[in-house]
């Protein structure tokens, strides 16, 4: 039998700095992983890849996607979907503070720079 007991988590406990939050699946018993990032026009993580999907929310602002060869703009009420182990990155790409959720189905992040991989 599961344990059933809610957990309540403050977003600022899982701050990495000013542009994200990382919520790992695992230290709280789940099977799902995720930041929350508030990033500026231009910034954001360079080419990377995981060993499965990752699900992009677009909440604020707009992002500018690198997936592979395809570049695509994405803004609030859209999601992009990248799928397993395919380079990827995104920057903010408006005036407005770019704020996303990043969903990693994965109970850790698993993250592979293209800097280490060259």
């Amino acid at each position: 039998m599961s344990d059933a007991t809610p957990k309540l988590i403050e977003v600022e406990d899982l701050r990495l700095g000013e542009t994200a939050a990382r919520y790992e699946g695992a230290d709280f018993g789940g099977t799902v992983s995720f930041f929350i990032t508030d990033h500026p026009k231009g910034e954001g993580p360079d080419l990377h890849r995981h060993p499965y999907d990752e699900t992009f929310v677009v909440r604020a602002g707009r992002a500018r996607f690198t997936a592979g060869d395809e570049t695509i703009e994405a803004g609030p009420g859209q999601i992009v979907f990248v799928p397993a182990n395919a380079w990827h990155g995104f920057k903010g790409a408006s005036d407005e503070m770019l704020q996303m959720v990043c969903i990693h189905p994965n109970e850790r992040v698993v993250q592979e720079e293209k800097a280490d991989a060259d």
